[in-house]
């Protein structure tokens, strides 16, 4: 479509506002970005969340859209798979894929965000930092937003609003009073919180930088991804309560004391990397992690949401970022579609909606994997083969975290091929410890009845 002098107005100039922010402005559109929070490019980063980011193809090719893969990969570093800590025995690397062709990256959210802010500006979009949306009206089309830091008001004009501000989305709550959007919230019963593993007395990395750590306990667990600083972000992630009276939980641990004796007693080998585990654990806040479900994403032509603010979910396979990055490609390619917002706005939630509730689930998913099978007899067995059947069958057998990580097919067609694939290994491997004795002629039936041979998504 001719854009012209035509205006959005982006709500969030966080990761998916940014990089919308420049997918806009190479389409030609004016564009405004609001952001409550200060420059981080002056101020240094200012949170929100800092758990580190696993990039994926998904979100690669997104910034490829947008001329920003380079610069954001100078920042990246390589994970080649889990790198799984159990008890003292010597950590084992579980591949993500194949070879060193399939792989995640860890960025720092921090940097990811002043690299993308930087780029927009550059591509001609309009920051104002420090200004959080307070109110819509969207009869008139105008917006209030507060200073945050002299509490000055600031009433602008717009033509849409695009809501990319996070789980906690101020649009979403304007657009709700206006029509309701069947907001419900799921919150695990489990949070979080982060240590930091620093570098080497010489600047090195103290463990494998290479790989994803992970502590697996079961009903709680422990992360490390690799920074480009040389050090690791730790996240623990715990119940808030325990059950019943019994096991670990936030709510037991009352100072950095009593954590230094859990870990001592469940991740030894963690704390011993973490020198400066007391202050971090007293600095740093416990976080919620929660699922985020709507029953509409847009106000006819006057509003939209994405990311997060439509959708935020757990972070338990990397793909929240990944996510959004491909809601910012799927809008601006509907608006190039379309000849008025509020059809671009609503084909944006059609084509969208089925796969960010698929992500949603499969992160949920991919937390009890994490925590309680990657030590698992059964689990290891299927995952061999899961390889095996990849290789038997190229393109018709794809394992779930390539069709999730290393392509771009719909996120609702690889859950509906997980569904079927996991029904398959679990038939396979039923009464079986080793691939010698399992019927491969069996299996290689089923995999052909049951599976079609699989395309990725165009360029």
């Amino acid at each position: 479509m001719s854009t012209g002098a035509r205006h959005l107005t982006i709500v969030g100039a966080g990761l998916a506002g940014a990089l919308l922010g420049i997918l806009l402005r190479r389409r030609g559109w004016n564009v405004d970005l609001y952001e409550k929070r200060g420059d981080p490019r002056v101020l240094g980063y200012e949170g929100g969340r800092s758990i580190n980011l696993a990039l994926a193809e998904r979100g690669l090719h997104a910034l490829r859209a947008a001329d920003a893969d380079a610069a954001v990969m100078h920042h990246a570093i390589m994970m080649r798979g889990r790198m799984v800590h159990i008890d003292d025995a010597e950590p084992v690397l579980q591949r993500y894929g194949r070879d060193d062709s399939e792989v995640i990256w860890s960025v720092h959210r921090g940097d990811l965000n002043v690299v993308l802010l930087d780029l927009a500006e550059a591509a001609g979009a309009r920051l104002h930092f420090d200004q959080a949306l307070s109110s819509v009206n969207f009869d008139s089309r105008r917006a209030v937003f507060v200073g945050a830091r002299d509490g000055s008001e600031r009433e602008v004009g717009f033509e849409a609003l695009i809501g990319a501000d996070g789980a906690g989305s101020a649009l979403r709550a304007a657009m709700h009073r206006v029509r309701d959007l069947g907001e419900r919230s799921d919150f695990l019963d489990h949070g979080y919180k982060e240590l930091e593993i620093p570098p080497t007395a010489d600047g090195g990395f103290r463990i494998e930088p290479h790989a994803l750590h992970i502590w697996p306990r079961g009903h709680y667990m422990c992360i490390a991804l690799p920074n480009d600083e040389r050090t690791f972000t730790v996240t623990l992630f715990l119940p808030h309560h325990a059950d019943g009276g019994h096991g670990p939980a936030f709510d037991r641990i009352a100072d950095p004391q009593a954590a230094r004796r859990f870990f001592e007693r469940e991740f030894p080998s963690a704390l011993a990397l973490i020198p400066g585990f007391d202050a971090d654990w007293a600095a740093n806040p416990v976080g919620q992690l929660g699922t985020l479900y709507l029953d509409r994403w847009h106000l006819d032509g006057r509003a939209v949401l994405l990311g997060d603010a439509a959708h935020a979910m757990v972070p338990f396979h990397g793909q929240g970022m990944n996510c959004a990055f491909e809601d910012c490609v799927a809008l601006a390619r509907q608006l190039d579609a379309h000849a008025d917002l509020a059809t671009s706005f609503a084909a944006f939630e059609t084509e969208r909606k089925p796969d960010a509730a698929a992500i949603q689930r499969m992160a949920l998913d991919n937390y009890l994997e994490m925590r309680d099978r990657v030590d698992d007899a059964d689990y290891l067995l299927q995952r061999a083969l899961e390889l095996a059947l990849q290789d038997r069958h190229p393109g018709r057998f794809v394992p779930h975290y390539a069709m999730v990580t290393f392509m771009r097919i719909p996120y609702s067609l690889a859950m509906t091929r997980t569904d079927i694939q996991r029904g398959i290994l679990e038939r396979a491997t039923a009464g079986h410890t080793t691939l010698d004795t399992l019927d491969w002629d069996a299996i290689d039936a089923d995999v052909r009845e049951r599976l079609t041979p699989l395309e990725d998504a165009p360029a």
